[in-house]
């Protein structure tokens, strides 16, 4: 039978892409799990859109976010190695924000998330992205990451979540989706 664990990090230390050994409350690896919580928030609302076209988006998202991940696990010494997340990366993102921006109208008021299950899954991840991009300005500040456009990516990752949001509300027939009022 496989096993699946390797009792190497039962003291509280995991490895990262390189031979580094860090403490498991170590910023990457707090950044780490923010970002892969988020790749599961946005698979969550990936089964649950009414769009080809968002599914297929997301999925791109989460892609990315894998690699993401890779670079920021890399040791000092390999990261140019892991590093695919770069300046086209977020034009992309920012294409696709603009794309599905000129689909819907943008609400006047802050919405409360919850009127179709992958609006609320977006939002869910939305929020999540915000803390993964918290926890990468704390690895630029502190030079444990040199590569700015992961903060960047993460940064428009989280505006495309807010627009898919209202665009998922959009094409689910939500004419005004909830707000604060």
């Amino acid at each position: 039978m496989k096993k699946f664990y390797t009792r190497k990090g039962d003291e509280g230390y995991t490895g990262l892409l390189g031979k580094e050994r860090v403490a498991k409350y170590h910023p990457k690896i707090v950044a780490i799990g923010a970002i892969d919580e988020a790749s599961a928030a946005l698979g969550l609302a990936r089964s649950h859109t009414c769009s080809p076209e968002s599914s297929s988006v997301i999925l791109s998202l989460q892609r990315d976010l894998y690699q993401l991940m890779g670079e920021i696990a890399a040791s000092k010494d390999n990261s140019e190695r892991f590093r695919t997340i770069d300046a086209e990366k977020v034009n992309w993102l920012e294409m696709q924000v603009d794309h599905f921006a000129n689909t819907i109208e943008m609400p006047k008021e802050f919405i409360i998330p919850g009127d179709t299950k992958a609006g609320a899954a977006l939002a869910l991840a939305r929020t999540i992205i915000r803390r993964a991009e918290r926890h990468t300005a704390v690895l630029l500040h502190n030079k444990e990451i040199e590569n700015h456009d992961l903060f960047r990516y993460l940064n428009r990752a989280s505006s495309l979540c807010f627009i898919l949001e209202l665009y998922e509300y959009s094409i689910s027939g939500v004419a005004k989706p909830e707000s604060v009022k």
